[in-house]
């Protein structure tokens, strides 16, 4: 009874109270009751019970991390294992601290992850630990050269248009955002914006009274820093939660051809699409990668055959998530030795 109860459907009030997190994760209870119809009293006894199970955790968003870049330089790796050793690989790279996303594919040797790297760095991982882990049969990795859409900004549909418009964030203040900022969300920080994000990243919901006494910094400091990075838009939050929960079974990983004139408008379709929870620009012969939610493999077919066509796409390949091995945004600090654990994986594969 109680794994039926942890995949089954959340009520259509939790779906909604969630697609209202992923437009504010720190939206209040009291506004949230506003905007939804519903009393601060039920708002606030959901979102605890939701937290409390885990089905629902609002995090920072690794995209917003002070690091130059933002997403763009970032690695989609492909890597096929083993019979036998795909769960020895995953559990290997989930321990490390610049791999945030990992996915299992329904093939049972596949998995898709992605590494947070320097733009052109010849990164150990890719250059020396996996290639030389004999459990690993084929490598292949494409560079993130354009974001059209994040996970982040993805939004589950059982909003009403009012309500989405009242819930959406005022746009970033012109020049308010850091000065050189080397991409849309990778922007410098000083010490104490970055202890802000770090104490935020595994609950993204803490109060200034809980940031102050994590931190040490005074609540008023924190509050005053917190509506600076809003209104910045630097305050980037993403709800961790299963989407089958949401009705949404089926997720896709899709890689994709585009002729080089057709890219921009492909990318941007893709992003527009309710579905999608991710497109990019990339490197390597599938120039454009996506992610979707979707209910049934009717509706994954029907968007395949129907949304997909007039793009210029030459080429598709799709690739159905079995389950998703991590979603946890990784710490600033990197873990001591964390770069080494593949190797030694490695050693007890070989």
């Amino acid at each position: 009874m109680a794994r039926a109860s942890a995949d089954s459907v959340l009520s259509l009030m939790d779906q909604r109270l969630v697609a209202a997190l992923q437009w504010d994760g720190r939206l209040t209870a009291e506004r949230a009751g506003h905007v939804l119809g519903l009393s601060p009293t039920t708002v606030r006894r959901r979102l605890h019970a939701l937290g409390a199970d885990g089905t629902v955790r609002v995090v920072i968003s690794p995209v917003a991390r002070p690091r130059g870049g933002g997403s763009a330089g970032a690695l989609f790796l492909r890597i096929r294992v083993l019979p036998g050793k795909l769960d020895t690989i995953v559990a290997a790279l989930a321990t490390r601290e610049d791999i945030p996303f990992i996915d299992v594919t329904t093939s049972g040797d596949e998995i898709f992850a992605v590494a947070r790297t320097e733009p052109g760095s010849r990164d150990p991982l890719v250059f020396r630990q996996l290639p030389s882990t004999q459990a690993v049969t084929s490598l292949e990795s494409a560079t993130i050269l354009h974001v059209f859409r994040l996970t982040s900004e993805w939004r589950h549909q059982v909003l009403t248009a009012p309500e989405r418009a009242a819930l959406s964030p005022a746009e970033p203040v012109p020049g308010a955002t850091a000065s050189g900022s080397p991409g849309p969300y990778g922007v410098d920080t000083d010490v104490l914006e970055q202890s802000l994000i770090d104490a935020l990243t595994r609950d993204a919901r803490l109060t200034a009274a809980a940031l102050a006494a994590r931190t040490g910094h005074p609540e008023s400091t924190v509050r005053r820093r917190l509506a600076q990075l809003a209104t910045q838009g630097r305050l980037i939050t993403q709800v961790l939660t299963d989407p089958r929960r949401l009705g949404l079974p089926i997720e896709a990983k899709l890689l994709l051809h585009v002729a080089p004139d057709h890219l921009a408008a492909a990318g941007q379709a893709l992003a527009d699409h309710p579905s999608v929870h991710g497109a990019f620009a990339t490197s390597g012969p599938s120039n454009l990668h996506a992610a979707a939610y979707f209910p049934d493999l009717t509706t994954l077919y029907g968007f395949l055959s129907r949304d997909l066509v007039g793009l210029g796409i030459t080429h598709v390949e799709t690739a159905i998530v079995s389950r998703a091995a991590k979603r946890t945004p990784a710490p600033v600090q990197p873990v001591p030795g964390g770069q080494d654990r593949v190797n030694a994986t490695s050693k007890s594969c070989n």
